[in-house]
């Protein structure tokens, strides 16, 4: 197999463990308390990455782990607005979408924080985004539920994050950037579990089972596969293909949650999936255009 088709299965593969990751988290915080489960998923995946990234961090300056681990705190924020906006929806694919917006956001905030004006992608996607939006979400007329407005609110969040980890990203090693992050955010939602939340006294093994597969596959092996993809497939394809992971969720959430998906709730989805897709023609234009000129040297 080519490298490059290897590289996009890795991808693929990782994008279905990304949509799973929101059914096994809405299940298994039907047992648990969702900061703790947040906590201890992401602390352990931290732990199962650290052997592979322990020399990286021993060797890496104290100022730059504490960048690191400030930025962990945004995503520390990002999760504390996700895990309760699951926690209050009835099913996962609309929250899907609208977190998939986090991509159009991310202009917005480095405009705005960095002095970096959006292409001219960014606006002939972002009309079509709010179009989408507002279809997905008129059930509700011009109000948005708890649980939109929490999908939304982390939407902007993952938003910063991006900004501030890609600026970041290129001074520290990846595995040990995304170690100290995973770690951070467990402790930090852990210590606000400890604080708020109160933990039943028995939990059902089924729970544990879908805990299980939040941290062994959501986390840690699909972190494993999406690096092992990027090796080998180029950005543009990576790009493309991570777009599908609302549409997985989606496809899961109707099949386990019987999720209604009625007209204006497709034409929302559909919109915003076009505006994606939209905002990234030219980086799409320009792999299509070098992918056509090999196929003609050769």
């Amino acid at each position: 197999m080519q490298p490059e088709r290897r590289g996009d299965l890795l991808i693929l593969a990782a994008t279905l463990l990304a949509s799973a990751g929101w059914l096994f988290s809405k299940e298994a915080i039907i047992g648990l308390p969702p900061a703790g489960f947040v906590g201890w998923r992401f602390l352990l995946a931290a732990l199962l990455l650290l052997p592979f990234c322990y020399r990286k961090l021993v060797n890496t300056s104290p100022e730059l782990l504490l960048k690191a681990a400030a930025i962990g705190l945004v995503m520390t924020l990002n999760l504390i607005f996700w895990i309760q906006a699951i926690s209050h929806s009835e099913g996962i694919g609309e929250g899907a979408f609208i977190m998939s917006l986090a991509m159009l956001m991310v202009p917005p905030f480095a405009w705005l924080l960095f002095k970096e004006r959006p292409l001219r992608q960014f606006w002939i996607a972002l009309p079509i985004a709010l179009v989408g939006l507002f279809l997905l979400t008129m059930e509700n007329g011009l109000s948005l539920s708890l649980s939109q407005l929490l999908f939304l609110l982390a939407s902007l969040s993952l938003a910063l994050y991006f900004n501030l980890n890609s600026r970041f990203a290129r001074r520290i090693d990846p595995m040990a950037l995304t170690c100290i992050q995973l770690a951070v955010t467990g402790v930090m939602h852990l210590l606000y579990s400890a604080s708020f939340e109160q933990w039943p006294s028995s939990i059902a093994p089924i729970t544990w089972v879908w805990f299980s597969a939040s941290v062994l596959l959501a986390t840690s092996f699909r972190f494993v596969l999406q690096s092992m993809g990027q090796k080998y497939s180029p950005i543009a394809n990576a790009a493309l293909i991570m777009m599908l992971e609302p549409i997985w969720t989606v496809l899961i959430s109707v099949f386990w949650y019987q999720e209604p998906m009625p007209l204006p709730k497709i034409l929302g989805c559909t919109l915003i999936l076009l505006a994606l897709l939209s905002y990234r023609s030219r980086n799409l234009l320009a792999w299509y255009r070098s992918r056509k000129a090999g196929l003609t040297r050769f």
